[in-house]
């Protein structure tokens, strides 16, 4: 069979088993949904059935609108208080409706209007207090569901219960065994189920959820304990509770229409404009959450999603239900039972629809108490003790957001709760950009002390005071640099008080300011007062030790990852003048080791000359010649390097007896391997086989030393230099594994008295 249509049978085979696998989470996320939509509408004040009829429109229609693959909507607990509010307040359900319909075209209008981008200013901190929060509430909240106690509907979120108890009194009834025998079994034993299913290879590899066997294991149980009667059977009020319709007519009268002769009345469209907000804001948090929680880390479009629920609670106010939104719980089920694509939550609509229709007496035989199970195992894992480590380790600025808001979801409901952690998550905002408005950096600019100020992204009002003590505990006689080039915006404050320095606080503390990189319009415009590249000047003033010690500091900034922020084309304008470099360098060509970056310089400060196993030859030293007599140059630095591939190839040509030319096909080669000789061991010319990485170290530093002598050797312009203590040479070694440059300052000529040798 062709490669071509085996691929095709094998995509076909696994699109049919996503596609399964998408119908069966479908399933899951309607048994769990089927209470919860009944339970809203219950807490909600609202008919029992315009739960479900959001439940389907969230499902189908929201679900096929929108842009996310995982996310599910329905009628959310986060909504409950402001449903029961807004319909006491308008006087009946129907007038409700109506402002749910222009709340649905007001979310449509903020979906066009691109209002979804608002979703990328939640901080992490607050999505990830909302997931742990939810989690922590379907653990307290379903406990007593799972023994079969608490009468208050599945969907009931908040903190004070309908029965007047909180979430936390409600746990200390159980203490009073207020339990139900046939219940707590079929919760427990459901439980067990969950957790320990995925534990066994054979049961993890059936295409059939855990949640779904579940529910039937949980309706067998039922069937079984109704025979056995009392202290077993379950009760009504323990049991999934679907309202039975009998005919067409039936069906009928539990729809509701909105109330359009209130269309004239003011307070309508303030609940609508309530709606609207509310609505979105925990749509698009539930969004960003559920995308948290994808394994496939999909991101939904939140624009698309906003228009998607204004369609959807259009619909639903036109037929009596009550809104929608994205609802978290939904989707983490929805997750957690493998759902790829968004036919799970189509799916899911498609059944809430047919159980009121075809099958309301077979879904009143699931005990709610193993639905509890199945969300309780969702709050544990949305709620990980692997997500409270991690907001821990992303310190306080990170974590007491994220706790806040849990516990402010907790202890009140979703939507104070969220606000409370915005709240506190923008005051932890302006605390750091209060308190950290700058970045101060110090650096050293050939030999100049200079402190760098980096202003932040957007500099307000509120950091006029930070910056002003910063500038105001500037030593007298340092050099300021105030660096706007990540700025892109600046408080008309702030800036005055940057101006008032330059010209008046700066002159009287006797400090040197410099400004780069602020925009034409703040009229700061770059002036540097230090010297940030070589002139002829600082050549003159600094000795050959000074020049060392630039060569120093420059490698321990590049290995500390500190180089300095240099505006390099404002150097190619001022070294175009002319050139009075610091060093020459010797280096090999090695990739691996540039020289100006490695020791951290900017241009016009050095002259590098590169060659292979960085050996001399007439042409080098004629160029250092030029480099030291003519152009200034302080310094003489051969620079090699580990790993030298020059020498590589010469340690192995000498052990073998190769003509590296021959070899190579590289006819002039002979003369660098002709100079890396000299510098091998004679008692190691005898040696076979690939010599040791060390062993090639010790010769390329050998290497460096026989360069030095050579140079010195030859040239008697630059001997004189050195003798006259007009110029130094130094040889350093750069290891190419960590960055660092090794000078040989105890074989170093023109920085001692006698030249020492190197043996």
């Amino acid at each position: 069979m062709p490669n071509s249509v085996t691929a095709n049978l094998r995509n076909s085979d696994t699109q049919l088993s996503s596609k399964l696998n998408d119908v069966l989470a479908g399933l899951v996320v309607f048994l769990v949904a089927l209470p919860l939509c009944l339970g809203v509408a219950l807490a909600s004040d609202a008919p029992l059935l315009s739960g479900i009829i959001a439940g389907v429109i969230g499902g189908i229609v929201v679900g096929l609108l929108s842009g996310s693959k995982t996310s599910v909507s329905g009628p959310a607990a986060g909504l409950t208080v402001i449903v029961a509010m807004q319909i006491g307040r308008l006087g009946s359900f129907e007038a409700f409706l109506l402002a749910v319909l222009i709340a649905g075209a007001l979310q449509v209008l903020l979906g066009l209007a691109q209002a979804g981008r608002l979703s990328s200013f939640i901080p992490s901190s607050v999505i990830n207090g909302l997931l742990a929060a939810i989690g922590v509430i379907l653990i307290l909240k379903q406990i007593p569901h799972l023994l079969g106690h608490d009468s208050d509907p599945e969907g009931e979120m908040a903190f004070v219960q309908p029965d007047h108890e909180n979430t936390f009194t409600e746990l200390l009834t159980l203490f009073r065994g207020e339990v139900h025998l046939g219940a707590m079994v079929i919760g427990l034993l459901s439980l067990v189920l969950l957790l320990a299913w995925n534990r066994f290879d054979l049961l993890k590899k059936l295409p059939i959820p855990v949640q779904l066997v579940v529910v039937l294991v949980a309706v067998a149980l039922n069937r079984i304990f109704l025979s056995l009667g009392e202290p077993w059977v379950i009760l009504e009020s323990h049991l999934v509770q679907v309202p039975v319709v009998g005919s067409g007519d039936g069906i009928m009268s539990f729809f509701s229409t909105p109330n359009f002769s209130m269309w004239n009345n003011p307070a309508i469209y303030t609940s609508a404009a309530t709606i609207a907000a509310v609505a979105s804001l925990e749509t698009l948090l539930n969004l960003e959450a559920v995308d948290k929680l994808d394994p496939l880390k999909r991101s939904s479009p939140p624009n698309r999603e906003l228009v998607a629920q204004g369609v959807g609670n259009m619909l639903t106010g036109l037929l009596g239900g009550i809104p929608v939104t994205s609802v978290i719980i939904r989707g983490s089920v929805n997750i957690n039972a493998g759902a790829q694509s968004k036919l799970s939550t189509v799916v899911h609509g498609i059944l809430l629809l047919v159980s009121v229709a075809v099958l309301p007496s077979y879904l009143n035989m699931i005990p709610l108490s193993a639905l509890a199970a199945i969300l309780l195992v969702t709050g544990i894992k949305l709620a990980s003790p692997a997500l409270f480590r991690r907001m821990a380790a992303g310190g306080r600025y990170q974590f007491v957001p994220f706790l806040v808001t849990l516990l402010a979801i907790v202890f009140s409901d979703l939507l104070i709760g969220i606000l409370i952690g915005l709240v506190v998550s923008v005051f932890f905002v302006l605390n750091s950009s209060v308190r950290f408005p700058v970045n101060i950096i110090r650096e050293k600019h050939l030999g100049i002390e200079t402190a760098r100020i980096e202003l932040a992204n957007q500099v307000s009002f509120l950091n006029r005071a930070s910056i002003q003590s910063v500038l105001d505990s500037t030593p007298s006689g340092t050099h300021l640099l105030l660096d706007g080039s990540n700025s892109d915006y600046i408080d008309p404050d702030v800036l005055s008080l940057l101006r008032d320095f330059r010209d008046t606080t700066s002159k009287a503390h006797k400090v040197k300011v410099s400004f780069r990189g602020f925009k034409p319009k703040y009229q700061l415009n770059d002036d540097v007062r230090y010297v940030e590249h070589a002139t002829k000047e600082l050549q003159q003033l600094l000795t050959p030790l000074d020049v060392l010690e630039i060569l120093k500091e420059g490698n321990q900034r590049f290995t500390a990852g500190q180089r300095l922020n240099r505006n390099l084309r404002e150097q190619v304008a001022l070294t175009s003048r002319g050139q009075f470099p610091l060093a020459a360098v010797l280096s090999c060509i090695d990739s691996r080791a540039p020289v100006e970056t490695i020791l951290d310089l900017g241009l016009g400060d050095i002259f590098s000359i590169r060659l292979a196993g960085n050996v001399t030859s007439g042409g080098v030293i004629g160029s250092l010649e030029y480099a030291c007599s003519v152009a200034g140059a302080k310094l003489v630095l051969v620079l090699g390097h580990t790993r030298c591939g020059a020498v590589t190839s010469t340690v192995q040509a000498q052990r073998e007896g190769i003509d590296v030319s021959q070899a190579t096909g590289c006819s002039h080669l002979f003369n660098i391997v002709d100079e890396i000789r000299h510098s091998i061991r004679d008692t190691d010319t005898s040696a076979s086989g690939p010599a040791s990485e060390e062993y090639i170290d010790q010769i390329a530093s050998q290497n460096v030393f026989h360069s030095l002598e050579q140079i010195l050797s030859r040239s008697h312009t630059i001997r004189s230099l050195v003798e006259s203590n007009k110029i130094a040479m130094v040889g350093a070694m750069y290891d190419v594994a960590t960055g660092k440059v090794e000078f040989y300052e105890q074989a170093a000529h023109g920085l001692s008295p006698s030249i020492a040798a190197h043996t």
